[in-house]
């Protein structure tokens, strides 16, 4: 395991890669994601939910919507009615009890930004609002929860200056809708951020790293992940200012396998990051036989324990945060 280790950091720093760094970040991050990353987002913050305050939400159902089979999975992109938020919860409650994720209480001052555009045909507003039937049986606080379903926008994340016509398809799948979505889940789950100017100049560094060195038993690939992920550092947190981590899941034929860093350069949460002191994290994921599309595992098919913290993407992506936060 060592030497695979070994090679893994080697492979990454002759291609350019660097190594992980560590930063002067608060001990509580947020996630968000879009399509497969919001499955995988919601999945992430449900499972980390002590260290995770707070998540955004695009175009993605609820937590173990597919229950593991490809038949639920379809399920839970176009048929609301045949999702059962109860047993979800069901299952959510055994994982918590097993220790398998964290426990639910820490989900009580959550906060959640819930977005579904009204044209959205690939994961139609009927399964994100299933979403919202999910969080509102656990978390109760008013205000916490945050749901925008009247922006109509196609499968997409949306931003306010960059991508194809907001109701219309397009290959990257993002959506200029005059909306910036990824401000407002940050300041959602945050508060009192400060908006930044449409198309900002940015100060900090987009910054390639090894992903290959935080999956111990096999090559990436085998889990339906990339060899190296992106970075987003602002030049305030690169001088050692206080800053805070976000996570953020690309969707399907969204990583840098099928865009290169198109995703990570142009949905929004680079400029909000650079006037807030927030580093953004984007892990990646790639095709295999299994998942030829690059998607995040929300259905199974990288292991039955994809949805909780034993499962292989899970688990890798978690020792990326922790080495950020230098606990790893």
């Amino acid at each position: 395991m060592e030497q695979y280790i070994f090679l893994s950091a080697l492979i990454g720093f002759c291609s350019g890669q660097s190594r992980l760094d560590q930063y002067n970040l608060e001990s509580h991050v947020s996630v968000s994601g879009h399509s497969s990353g919001s499955f995988m987002a919601n999945q992430f913050h449900v499972a980390q939910c002590k260290r995770v305050i707070g998540a955004g939400l695009f175009a993605g159902g609820p937590y173990y919507c597919a229950q593991g089979n490809l038949i639920a999975m379809n399920t839970c992109l176009t048929l609301p009615s045949s999702i059962k938020v109860a047993t979800l919860i069901t299952k959510t409650q055994n994982y918590a009890s097993s220790g398998l994720i964290d426990p639910l209480s820490n989900l009580a001052n959550s906060r959640v930004y819930i977005f579904s555009g009204s044209r959205d045909s690939v994961v139609v507003p009927g399964v994100v609002k299933k979403q919202e039937e999910y969080y509102t049986s656990i978390i109760t606080s008013p205000g916490t929860i945050k749901t925008v379903y009247d922006i109509p926008a196609q499968h997409g994340m949306p931003t306010d200056s960059y991508g194809g016509t907001c109701g219309s398809t397009n290959l990257e799948y993002i959506n200029n809708c005059n909306y910036n979505g990824a401000y407002e889940a940050l300041n959602h789950i945050y508060g009192g951020l400060q908006r930044p100017s449409s198309g900002a100049a940015l100060t900090g560094q987009l910054i390639l790293f090894n992903q290959a060195e935080f999956f111990k038993l096999a090559a990436p690939s085998v889990y339906g992940m990339d060899t190296a992920g992106y970075i987003y550092v602002p030049s305030s947190c690169q001088h050692g200012a206080k800053c805070r981590l976000h996570i953020v899941f690309h969707g399907c034929q969204q990583s840098r396998e099928k865009l290169g860093d198109k995703y990570a350069r142009n949905t929004g949460y680079n400029q909000v990051a650079d006037v807030n002191n927030l580093i953004i994290l984007y892990p990646q994921a790639k095709s295999n036989l299994s998942n030829p599309n690059g998607c995040w595992d929300w259905w199974g098919f990288s292991s039955s324990a994809y949805a909780n913290k034993n499962g292989y993407q899970m688990t890798g992506v978690e020792r990326m945060m922790l080495r950020t936060l230098g606990l790893y």
